[in-house]
């Protein structure tokens, strides 16, 4: 009679949702009268809405043990097993259920439940296998759904989510369960992981050592600790050969350490930039390029690399890309060196754009006044077009052409404040400076002096002398 009141009471108090007294009352009537299923199934029930279902399972079976024709035993032993990811224990509950009484609809929907989470997890485990992380993440979603207590479902889930770089998201998960259960080595491997692909390798190794410490066997822990440290390792030995001047070794070092695992995209990204740097400083600026491609297709955020690239771009004279990675840096950080080196890269696409004065007189952009002079010398009588006037029409064409750019080469070069526009970019028709007006013969009159006409006469095959009139 002591135990049915204080059964009465639980259930009072579990009508109104006081799952903790309840529990309370249900432990008294159990401690009175230790051998009554119903009050192991009413306590199983009371642990089960508090989410503790490993202790609710225990109840539940020892409901079932005292008394085998418990249907709701059977029911909850069933609802605990499945709670706790365990699909196949609780299918043979539910048909248990069955047999007992084969109209009973929970067991038949449970059944159907168990057979759903037993679907999802030969489906991920499938597409875990095909590195289908996406797929086997929204497998656990669903399976969770009749599954909530399930840490394997979780432990899953977390680990592509990790896989797939949603890396805050797979954190969260595997710090919840070592909330509850500081000891699971899968939780701890799950959130070394995360520390492994964020780059932070000396906490990530802590992880695994301590996910390797509660399970001394754990083949991921094992591989993803050894990795680590070996990638730890070599781009260090990397970094201190490339500090020693030692670009030769640094690019090896950094080639093995790419090697080691290509599965960790963020320290990929930078041993990718370090050896473009290190092309950079051996003069391969292709070479260099292609490392920093491939660091941004990796990490797009990576504004190191967007940088190293778009000065290689500028050491290429491929100014349209550095330009452009340059909008991207400045986009990203709008800080005064990444507007300066913006404005810098759009002067010389301008400037690349125009014609190239120092090639047209095939002169260095240093090139001395005397030089210019020579330069111009010995262009406007190689295209003169009197010197081509027995040549068809559309050479003597192309050759007053050059002629005329020779000309207004030596117009802007030889006026040092024309020229001083011209090499930082200035527009220099802003200047009123029109180069379709001026006459390239009277440019080449005043250069070469003398009164009077002058003419290219022949004086053998194939040679021309200048002569002044």
């Amino acid at each position: 009679r002591e135990a049915e009141s204080f059964k009465e009471q639980g259930n009072a108090y579990y009508a109104k949702k006081d799952y903790n007294e309840a529990y309370n009352y249900y432990t008294k009537a159990i401690d009175t009268c230790p051998n009554n299923a119903s009050y192991y199934g009413n306590r199983a029930a009371t642990l089960m809405m508090l989410g503790r279902f490993r202790e609710a399972l225990g109840d539940a079976q020892q409901s079932v043990r005292l008394d085998d024709t418990f249907v709701r035993g059977h029911l909850r032993e069933g609802k605990c097993h499945l709670s706790l990811g365990n699909a196949m224990a609780a299918s043979r509950c539910f048909q248990r259920v069955l047999e007992l009484d084969h109209k009973n609809t929970q067991a038949q929907q449970e059944l159907k439940n168990a057979s759903t989470v037993l679907e999802y997890e030969k489906i991920a485990e499938v597409d875990f296998e095909k590195r289908d992380f996406r797929k086997v993440v929204f497998c656990m979603d669903r399976a969770l759904e009749f599954a909530p207590a399930c840490h394997r479902f979780k432990i899953l889930k977390a680990e592509c989510l990790a896989l797939l770089g949603r890396y805050p998201e797979a954190q969260s998960v595997a710090s919840d369960i070592l909330r509850m259960d500081s000891t699971n080595a899968d939780a701890l491997y799950v959130r070394g992981l995360c520390l492994y692909y964020e780059d932070c390798i000396e906490k990530a190794v802590q992880f695994f050592v301590q996910a390797l410490r509660m399970a001394p066997d754990h083949e991921k822990a094992c591989l993803a600790c050894r990795n680590a440290k070996a990638l730890k390792a070599k781009k260090e030995d990397g970094n201190k050969a490339f500090k020693e001047g030692n670009y030769k070794l640094a690019y090896e070092l950094y080639t093995e350490a790419l090697g080691i695992d290509p599965n960790n995209i963020k320290t990929n990204a930078k041993l990718y930039c370090n050896r473009g740097t290190v092309n950079s400083k051996l003069r391969k600026f292709e070479e260099a390029i292609d490392d920093c491609t491939n660091a941004v297709k990796l990490d797009d955020t990576y504004i190191k690399a967007y940088l190293r690239r778009a000065q290689c771009y500028m050491d290429t004279e491929q100014y349209e890309d550095a330009v452009r990675d340059y909008e991207k840096v400045y986009q990203t950080e709008k800080t005064k060196e990444h507007k300066q080196l913006l404005k810098n890269a759009q002067v010389e696409l301008k400037k690349s754009r125009r014609k190239d004065y120092y090639k047209i007189l095939g002169v260095d952009k240093n090139a001395s006044e005397d030089e210019i002079k020579k330069a111009y010398r010995k262009r406007a009588l190689m295209h003169h077009p009197d010197r081509h006037s027995g040549a068809s029409a559309e050479v003597q064409k192309e050759e007053e052409k050059k002629f005329k750019e020779v000309g207004e080469a030596f117009t802007i070069l030889s006026d040092p404040k024309k020229k001083a526009r011209y090499d930082s970019g200035q527009d220099l028709e802003e200047d009123g400076l029109n180069m379709g007006d001026f006459d390239a013969n009277n440019i080449f009159k005043a250069f070469f002096g003398g009164p009077g006409g002058f003419s290219f006469e022949a004086s053998g095959p194939g040679n021309f002398f200048f002569q002044f009139g």
